[in-house]
């Protein structure tokens, strides 16, 4: 379980064109149709809510321990590897780009980015390094996948842009710098 407490994530280090790697625990494996969410409170992963028949999560979903992204929640992070991962598993990871989006709920918007990453260990993506070295078409229906899961919860979500590693640093580093939320 997530106990990172003392620990910030690291955004790599000072060289802007480094890896930035980080560590991310999944909490909803890829093909599940339930979005699970870490309760920091009990310590234990709750079912958060399900997916309508024949949606399901394209990739891993996790967040990086110890930040806190604009929508209250730790940061977001889409983890591209190989095979389906568990609820609660560490997975050490190379951030590759950032989905900046901003969802609209009850009238309120809110910034709600994503991060895409790669595991370490995946054999698949171990020559993915940035946004670009991914088929448009799989950057475009992650974006769908994250539009339509909103709109299924009747939240507007509009991409805004998509960013390289100094965008994903920037948005680690403010997330990081916030009081945690798990």
């Amino acid at each position: 379980m997530p106990n990172r407490k003392n620990k910030k994530p690291s955004a790599s280090s000072n060289r802007n064109n480094d890896p930035i790697r980080v560590e991310v625990v999944i909490e909803t494996p890829r093909r599940s149709r339930n979005k699970l969410k870490f309760d920091p409170a009990s310590r234990q992963f709750k079912l958060s809510k399900v997916l309508p028949e024949g949606m399901m999560f394209p990739y891993d979903f996790g967040f990086v321990p110890s930040t806190k992204a604009e929508d209250g929640d730790p940061l977001d992070v889409l983890v591209l590897t190989d095979e389906a991962l568990f609820p609660g598993c560490l997975v050490a990871c190379r951030l590759i780009g950032v989905i900046k989006a901003e969802q609209e709920e009850n009238g309120e918007t809110t910034r709600n980015d994503r991060v895409i990453a790669v595991a370490e260990q995946s054999l698949l993506y171990a020559e993915t390094h940035t946004l670009q070295d991914l088929s448009p078409i799989i950057l475009k229906q992650i974006e769908d996948f994250f539009t339509n899961y909103q709109r299924a919860r009747n939240i507007r979500f509009t991409v805004l842009e998509r960013g390289e590693a100094p965008e994903t640093r920037a948005v680690l580093q403010k997330a990081a710098s916030k009081k945690h939320a798990a």
